[in-house]
């Protein structure tokens, strides 16, 4: 009973810790999105691509490279947003352990991304191409598919880091 009474006395505070997570998600989704679609522009994946393909081979597509990169930025600008704003509880804690925690929850969150990103491109592409709107100035496949990561990914880092990164807030 006194657990019962503890969970609803800290839901209100839940709640609004997920709102704010929601924010900081959107955040870095448009950190994500538009560091994809400008290392897109650029040419970075391709160039990296031409770079890193003697040394690792399961990467194919460019997408795969600024997908990557975006992420880490995406990231970046989570934890900072965590640390000053969702969890300002917590910034008397040990930041190294938490940034070592936080950095393991994401890239955990690549592991299982990458996969659901490289699956939905393989599905977009020839579905955008089916459309017709291949020739768009932006990548419509790559951000589709991006979408879809980021759904996976939403529940993931915030339970995790929740209940593993921030459980002691």
């Amino acid at each position: 009973m006194t657990k019962l009474l503890t969970l609803a006395r800290r839901q209100p505070t839940e709640i609004k810790r997920f709102i704010k997570f929601l924010f900081v998600g959107a955040s870095g989704f448009l950190v994500d999105f538009g560091g994809f679609n400008l290392f897109h522009w650029l040419g970075v994946g391709s160039a990296l691509l031409v770079l890193t393909t003697p040394l690792i081979s399961f990467i194919q597509n460019p997408e795969e490279i600024e997908q990557s990169l975006s992420f880490a930025c995406a990231v970046l600008n989570n934890f900072l947003w965590n640390y000053l704003w969702i969890y300002p509880e917590a910034k008397g804690a040990n930041q190294a352990k938490k940034l070592t925690k936080f950095f393991i929850v994401s890239v955990v969150g690549l592991l299982i991304g990458f996969p659901v990103y490289k699956f939905a491109l393989d599905i977009m592409r020839p579905l955008v191409a089916a459309l017709g709107l291949s020739g768009l100035q932006f990548n419509l496949a790559g951000n589709l598919a991006l979408v879809c990561r980021v759904a996976v990914l939403l529940f993931w880092n915030f339970f995790v880091n929740r209940y593993w990164t921030y459980r002691d807030v």
